[in-house]
């Protein structure tokens, strides 16, 4: 199930970085509104890089920005932020493939093969967050603007690569959170002391003794027993039996 989870997220992160690209070489970020405008037969329309113009007869012209210091703050950050979530996005579907069970990559050491897609994960969610603040950030700035009733300059409603941003950065959280959910980092193992140091010390505590290294050997031959007087620690099959000193009330 987990291969299966694995292949899923990957899909999904993979066709969410495909669709930065296609987002970025659209032209339809943002798009001249109409509403009370008396020139109908024109549009301009604008992207991240260029400013586009075409009349009712099919005729379009395109400029390159020519300097980016002269455009405004936030254009400039949402570059940053897309070219950031193509990096990104890159790092992860390199961590992914090399962390899937169904990969052949790091042989059969499946906790670090784990902890690596993880990692995959990790990025595939940075893709999509860095995604979405560019996404929403202009878009926010065009509902400013067109909202604004003393705004000077042109209006301009949602173009269809702002849709595009938002699909590609939900797809790619989902996948980096099917990433990051599904696989195992830690070993059985592991969490099984966990949970046994923690039974130690508590009833070190009850006992008021201090542990020792003694205690801890000792306490690793041991296991829990359900019987008619409650619960209690009785020994394991043990090779030799360690004899005693002390009676039973030694410690009390």
């Amino acid at each position: 199930m987990k291969a299966i989870t694995e292949v899923v997220a990957l899909f999904l992160g993979f066709v969410g970085w495909v669709m930065i690209f296609v987002s970025l070489q659209d032209q339809y970020w943002r798009v001249s509104t109409q509403d009370g405008s008396v020139i109908l037969t024109s549009a301009i329309y604008e992207n991240l890089w260029m400013s586009c113009a075409s009349d009712s007869t099919g005729v379009y012209n395109c400029r390159e920005f020519p300097s980016l210091f002269a455009l405004p703050g936030y254009v400039q950050a949402c570059r940053a932020l897309m070219i950031a979530s193509i990096v990104f996005g890159t790092f992860a579907l390199a961590a992914t493939l090399a962390g899937m069970q169904c990969s052949k990559i790091g042989g059969e050491n499946y906790i670090l093969k784990g902890r690596i897609a993880a990692i995959g994960g990790v990025f595939f969610l940075l893709q999509g967050i860095c995604t979405m603040i560019a996404i929403s950030w202009y878009g926010a700035n065009i509902t400013r603007e067109f909202f604004d009733d003393f705004f000077p300059g042109i209006k301009y409603e949602f173009g269809e690569a702002l849709y595009i941003g938002w699909c590609s950065a939900t797809l790619a959280i989902c996948g980096g959170s099917c990433l990051v959910c599904s696989c195992q980092v830690t070993t059985p193992n592991d969490n099984m002391c966990v949970s046994l140091k923690n039974v130690l010390y508590y009833l070190v505590e009850l006992v008021h003794i201090r542990p020792t290294k003694t205690c801890l050997l000792c306490f690793r031959k041991y296991s829990y027993r359900q019987s008619s007087g409650g619960l209690h620690l009785s020994p394991m099959s043990a090779p030799h039996s360690v004899p005693s000193n002390y009676d039973k009330n030694a410690y009390v």
